[in-house]
């Protein structure tokens, strides 16, 4: 996608709202010194890159950031990042690349000849990968193989930023493989990515999504994990997150705030659709009116309140 403004003043930079469906929303936290006496040339980046020194490769990637979110294309850079800062063990340059693929063009140029042809009436242009994603798409997928969990973690975290299906595809097994890690981060992140890839491209890329994530949160016993299944049983099938309910109404309270408060809004969605449900809902919401929790006992009262003028109520 691409970003519009940037504010170099402050820590925080943030882009300014999405206007179509070419741009996207993107907030990166850089170094205000990248921009000190302005940024090098393409050549200089791409010679910095080149170093040895993980400070100057650090300097050199902000300040391609910079330049590609300031619309300069910077070709050559793609490659010099995959050849001397993809397989760094360097964790702030790591968090660099991550930034640096989200905002890198992914996709070749359609030629002349397919723009006119699109725009005559004729066959609508084709995105094409570019040829060096593939190399890119493998270093993802070392890092989701990586045999540090915070590793793993933050390339799951990465990958919830991702829509393209031509780069999540290939990473879907492995995605599937970190729901059974033995680290709580990698589960919990692993939920998150199968979410965000299901709701993009579903039907694609990971049709037994809600299955995969009915039999994990069965087995899952990390508060946060389990909250993330959940958040996209909620989402995603509805009568699956339902029937979790009501395996587990003894257990509700035990799961946590952010659990208790997904459950509520269930509960609000499903009954004000239908107000014969409200009778599944009954017990829970009453266990969590006692929960020690302000904010959830605060939002079941509301919610009984809320429900009450329903004709069941």
């Amino acid at each position: 996608g691409r970003c519009n403004a940037v504010d170099l003043t402050n820590s925080h930079t943030t882009m300014s709202a999405a206007n179509n469906s070419n741009e996207s929303y993107c907030t990166f936290t850089l170094a205000s010194d990248v921009t000190a006496g302005g940024l090098p040339s393409e050549e200089e980046i791409a010679k910095q890159l080149e170093s040895n020194d993980p400070k100057i490769k650090r300097h050199a990637l902000k300040a391609a950031i910079m330049a590609m979110l300031g619309g300069e294309a910077l070709p050559r850079i793609l490659m010099q990042v995959i050849r001397f800062c993809i397989n760094s063990d360097d964790k702030p340059l790591k968090k660099l690349c991550m930034l640096y693929w989200e905002v890198v063009p992914k996709y070749q140029e359609p030629t002349s000849d397919e723009v006119l042809r699109a725009a005559s009436g004729g066959q609508p242009v084709q995105r094409k990968l570019l040829p060096e994603m593939i190399l890119v798409c493998n270093a993802l997928m070392n890092d989701l193989n990586h045999p540090n969990e915070y590793v793993r973690g933050s390339m799951l975290r990465f990958l919830c930023k991702v829509k393209d299906e031509e780069i999540l595809g290939p990473l879907i097994p492995s995605i599937k493989a970190c729901l059974q890690h033995r680290h709580q981060y990698v589960r919990k992140n692993a939920a998150m990515a199968v979410f965000h890839a299901h709701r993009l491209h579903g039907d694609t890329l990971i049709p037994d999504g809600p299955e995969l994530m009915d039999a994990f949160i069965s087995a899952e016993t990390d508060i946060g994990a389990r909250r993330n299944a959940f958040l996209m049983l909620y989402n995603e099938s509805e009568e699956l997150a339902i029937q979790f309910l009501a395996k587990n109404l003894d257990d509700v309270v035990k799961f946590g705030d952010g659990f208790a408060l997904l459950v509520l809004d269930l509960t609000r969605k499903a009954c004000r659709r239908d107000p014969n449900q409200k009778s599944r809902f009954v017990r829970v919401l009453f266990q969590m009116l006692s929960a020690e929790s302000p904010a959830v006992s605060y939002e079941a009262a509301w919610t009984l309140i809320s429900l009450s003028n329903s004709p069941t109520a």
